[in-house]
C-alpha cells in the first residue's frame, strides 16, 4: 500500500491534537484543511472569523486567494463526515481523566440562536433569539454540555429548522421541535457514554410533553425550572402555580424554618451562600409522587424573583414509597440545588465559543457546512482542554510576534500574516494561543484559571477607544 504523503504540521502542540483525527480524512488536502482552519478559529481575534479571516487574507479582496478557496472547499465540498469527527473529540475527552465523566455531572441543555440575513441559508428564519433577547432574522441551535462543575465541554448540537422550511408547516412529519431535539441531544450524549445524575435545563423546556416523554424512555433523570406563575388544574382552595405552591410552605424565621431546609452553595471563588430548599405540593407534584416540585432560594419570606428557583424533577425524595423502585436514586433537597446550580456553566461556554472561536462567524448556506463548522469549533474549544491538563514543558522564544512594538497607519502596512503565524510554537502549561511574551491573557484565558479574556485591537479599530467589556473566566463566575 502506497504511504500517506506527509501533511504540513499545525504550529506547536495543536500538531499532536490534530494527528488523533487523521484517519478520518482520506486525502493530504482534507488533513491539511482540518489543521489550517482550527489554527485560523484558535488565533487571536481582530475581526470576525469569516474563512477570509481564517485564512489570514482581506475581507472582499482576499476572497478569491488560494488559501481561502482551499478552506472553503474544505468545509463546503470535501468529503469528510463532522459526526466522526465529533464521535473522535468526545473519545479524546473520555479518555483524559481529567476530563472523563462520571455519574456526578449533569448534560445541560439550551438552545442559541445568532443572527443571519437572508433567507437562502439552511435554518434560518425570523425567530426569537435568545443571544439578542428578541426576534429577528438567524439562526437557532441546540445544544447540550457536560459539566460538573470543574470542567465544562460541548456534546452535541443540532440547528433548528422553522417551521416554514417544510411543506405542511408544523404538521409534517419531518418537523422537530427544539424540546424534541433537545431529548434527542441527550440521549446521544448518554449513549456515546457521558453519563450524567440528570439533564438540567431552564423553563424553555418544561412546557413540553414530549421532552420529559423522550427522557422517560432514554432512562435519563431531569431538573427542570418551572415558570412561577404557569398554571395548573388543582382544587379551588389548593395552589395552581409554583409560586403559590411556595407561599404556601410555612416559614417564620431562619431559627424556625418550618418546612424549609438550609442549603449550603459552594461557588468557584470560594465563598458559599446559604439557600433555603422544600418539596412543596402542586397538582401531581409533590415529595412523595413521581415528579417532585423543589422550591430553592435566598429569602422564603420574600421569594425574590432573581434568586428563587422552581424546579421539576423525577429524583426520587429518599422517603418516597416508590424511590426503592425507582430507576434513579434518590436525591436529597441539596443535591437537587446542586444540580440546577450547574446549568449555567452552558452560559459560560458559550463566551468562548461564540466570542472566541467564531461560532456564528461562517459564511456558507449549506447545512453540512453549518454542521462542520459547528464541529470544528467544537474541536477547537476541547483542544483547549487538552492543552490546560497537558504537562508543563519549555517555551519557544523563536515565536513570531504578532504584536509589533509600532503599528503602521492603516492602509499603509503590509498584510497581515496568516494566522498560523498566530499560535504559540511551544507546549505550554497553560494554553496560550499567541506569543507567551506579548499576549500575557491568552485567547482562551477563562479555561485557564488566570485573567479574563480581551479581545486584541486590530489596526483598523486603535484610536477609537471602545469599552469592551471582558469575559469572566470560570474562577471568578458564581457558578459550580
Amino acid at each position: 500500500m502506497t504511504a500517506r504523503r506527509p501533511c504540513p504540521p499545525a504550529p506547536g502542540p495543536l500538531e499532536e491534537y490534530a494527528a488523533r483525527f487523521d484517519d478520518l480524512f482520506f486525502s493530504l488536502a482534507q488533513r491539511r484543511g482540518f489543521r489550517e482552519y482550527l489554527t485560523g478559529l484558535l488565533a487571536p481575534r481582530e475581526r470576525n472569523k469569516t474563512i477570509t479571516c481564517l485564512a489570514g487574507a482581506e475581507p472582499v479582496a482576499g476572497a478569491g486567494m488560494p488559501g481561502v478557496q482551499r478552506l472553503q472547499f474544505f468545509l463546503s465540498e470535501s468529503p469528510w463526515e463532522a459526526g466522526l469527527v465529533n464521535d473522535r473529540r468526545l473519545e479524546l475527552l473520555r479518555e483524559e481523566p481529567a476530563t472523563a465523566p462520571h455519574d456526578g455531572g449533569v448534560i445541560v441543555i439550551d438552545d442559541s440562536g445568532d443572527r443571519k440575513a437572508g433567507t437562502a441559508t439552511a435554518h434560518v428564519g425570523r425567530q426569537w433569539l435568545g443571544r439578542l433577547g428578541k426576534t429577528d432574522n438567524g439562526i437557532v441551535t441546540v445544544t447540550t454540555v457536560w459539566t460538573d462543575g470543574r470542567v465544562y465541554y460541548p456534546l452535541h448540537a443540532t440547528p433548528y429548522t422553522p417551521a416554514h422550511h417544510f411543506a405542511r408547516g408544523r404538521s409534517d412529519p419531518a418537523f422537530r421541535t427544539k424540546p424534541q431535539l433537545a431529548a434527542a441531544l441527550a440521549a446521544r450524549g448518554k449513549e456515546a457514554g457521558f453519563g450524567c445524575r440528570a439533564v438540567v435545563a431552564d423553563c424553555a423546556y418544561s412546557v413540553s410533553d414530549d421532552w420529559y416523554l423522550a427522557l422517560r424512555e432514554a432512562g435519563l433523570a431531569y431538573v427542570v425550572a418551572l415558570k412561577p406563575h404557569r398554571g395548573t388544574w388543582a382544587p379551588a382552595d389548593q395552589p395552581h402555580t409554583p409560586i403559590e405552591a411556595a407561599h404556601a410552605l410555612t416559614w417564620k424565621d431562619a431559627k424556625r424554618p418550618g418546612e424549609w431546609m438550609p442549603v449550603e452553595r459552594h461557588f468557584r471563588d470560594g465563598h458559599t451562600e446559604t439557600w433555603w430548599a422544600a418539596d412543596a405540593r402542586l397538582g401531581g407534584y409533590g415529595p412523595d409522587s413521581p415528579c417532585r416540585l423543589v422550591v430553592a432560594t435566598t429569602d422564603p419570606a420574600s421569594l425574590p424573583d432573581k434568586a428563587t428557583w422552581y424546579l421539576a424533577t423525577n429524583l426520587p425524595h429518599p422517603d418516597a414509597p416508590y424511590a426503592p423502585a425507582s430507576p434513579h436514586p434518590p436525591a436529597e433537597l441539596a443535591e437537587i440545588v446542586r444540580l440546577y446550580g450547574l446549568r449555567p456553566w452552558i452560559e459560560q461556554s458559550y463566551k468562548q465559543i461564540k466570542d472566541e472561536l467564531g461560532w456564528a462567524d461562517f459564511q456558507v448556506r449549506s447545512d453540512r457546512a453549518i454542521r462542520r463548522h459547528q464541529t470544528l469549533v467544537n474541536c477547537a474549544f476541547s483542544f483547549c482542554w487538552d492543552q490546560w491538563f497537558a504537562p508543563p514543558g519549555p517555551l519557544d522564544a523563536t515565536a513570531p510576534d504578532p504584536c509589533p512594538d509600532e503599528v503602521p497607519e492603516r492602509g499603509t502596512g503590509p498584510v497581515p500574516p496568516a494566522p498560523t503565524a498566530l499560535l504559540a510554537q511551544g507546549l505550554t502549561r497553560h494554553p496560550f494561543l499567541a506569543h507567551p511574551r506579548r499576549h500575557p491573557q491568552p485567547m482562551v484565558a477563562s479555561l485557564d484559571g488566570q485573567g479574563p479574556t480581551l479581545r486584541t485591537p486590530g489596526p483598523d479599530r486603535r484610536g477609537h477607544h471602545r469599552t469592551r467589556h471582558r469575559s469572566l473566566p470560570p474562577d471568578l463566575t458564581n457558578y459550580r
